[in-house]
């Protein structure tokens, strides 16, 4: 087993990013060996729950970043963190003297990414939004959840994690590899509604080439087949995604009704409504826990929908150690989700929770005192 932290312990990141896209970015660089060191404006406040998770074995430093030995002591620090994820709307680094433009002068290594809802360009690039209305403005709300219902609310941040902190992820360690071949740094535009729009994986290449705009309950996927959530008799619900033939079968010969496969086959709409409320109605025959038994040992990609408490216990979770006790700095532990990223040559050290505001202030401002950076 190769050294912990030696899968990215050659990056050095200062992370001026808050709420949740780029810390969650920096969370997983860090999980993976890099060095992250938060710069964040001087508060009393002390770190919140999520914080002591998004921000585990990273340091923080408090800077107010108006004031000009601030922006040196940012300037000197790009030395050495040679890689910077910002979250401000666009303008907002340059008009403190921190763009990338000025920076790289500092260090024409620097990789610079930035997170933002609408991007560096475009009409939309100066306007506040959130996760929910990167959704809809990409399509991706209109096909989702029912004609009656409307667009369904997500129960997790699907723009600002897969589409900023994954993407920016990507971005850094795309520029690091290109850097390593050029020695030259670069900056990075992360959209969060651009990467939204990406999402459309399935959808956008029918509607560009055919024409088709995709709606809610129409596709395979999106309620216009059997694919979806089934109520059991205690009111709880399963998953059934049984697509392939084989697995439809499985699905049949489960629920006791080998007589539907050939139905379920069939892309023939009165079909396909006579094969999704047959299936509703039998679902409400049995309790949850009932159906669990039924579907154990069964291939048909029926699957319990589980509270997040239960998923913490499932044996899955439990055997691939996807909670972990990391240090509170205080001689206890804080459970926490763990790095989902396994190696053959790495394993994930995690150091502490995230720490307050400003607390390396002192281990980080030590060495620019005696360079003469900062005064004493």
């Amino acid at each position: 087993m190769v050294e912990a932290m030696s899968l990215l312990s050659n990056l050095k990141i200062l992370d001026f990013s808050t709420l949740l896209p780029g810390p969650f970015a920096t969370l997983l660089l860090a999980d993976l060996g890099a060095e992250v060191l938060r710069v964040e404006r001087p508060t009393n406040e002390k770190a919140s729950t999520v914080n002591n998770y998004l921000n585990r074995s990273k340091k923080s430093i408090a800077l107010d970043l108006k004031q000009e030995e601030s922006i040196e002591i940012v300037k000197e620090l790009i030395k050495e963190y040679d890689i910077i994820l910002e979250q401000f709307r666009p303008g907002v680094m340059k008009r403190l003297g921190l763009g990338y433009e000025e920076l790289k002068t500092v260090n024409p290594r620097l990789i610079y990414c930035s997170i933002t809802g609408f991007g560096q360009t475009g009409p939309l690039k100066d306007r506040p939004g959130h996760d929910i209305n990167y959704l809809s403005i990409s399509g991706i709300s209109s096909y989702s959840g029912t004609k009656e219902g409307g667009p369904a609310n997500q129960s997790t941040q699907i723009a600002d994690i897969t589409g900023g902190s994954l993407h920016a992820v990507i971005g850094i360690l795309s520029a690091v590899i290109y850097r390593e071949r050029t020695g030259v740094g670069q900056a990075i535009d992360i959209s969060m509604t651009d990467c939204s729009f990406s999402l459309n994986a399935f959808s956008a290449p029918t509607y560009l080439t055919e024409g088709v705009n995709p709606e809610p309950e129409k596709l395979m996927l999106n309620g216009g087949t059997f694919y979806g959530y089934y109520q059991t008799k205690d009111g709880r619900y399963f998953s059934v995604g049984s697509l392939e033939p084989k697995f439809r079968k499985a699905l049949c010969t489960a629920i006791g009704r080998e007589d539907l496969f050939e139905i379920s086959m069939s892309d023939q709409p009165e079909h396909i409504h006579l094969f999704k409320e047959t299936l509703k109605n039998i679902f409400q025959t049995k309790t949850f826990d009932e159906w669990q038994q039924v579907f154990l040992n069964v291939e048909a990609c029926a699957e319990p929908v589980l509270t997040f408490a239960e998923s913490c216990e499932h044996p899955q979770f439990v055997e691939r150690k996807m909670i972990v006790d990391v240090p509170d700095l205080n001689g206890g532990y804080q459970k926490q989700i763990a790095c989902p990223i396994k190696t053959t040559v790495f394993k994930p050290e995690y150091k502490h929770i995230g720490l307050n505001p400003g607390e390396s202030n002192k281990e980080v401002f030590k060495k620019l005192q005696k360079d003469g950076i900062i005064k004493k």
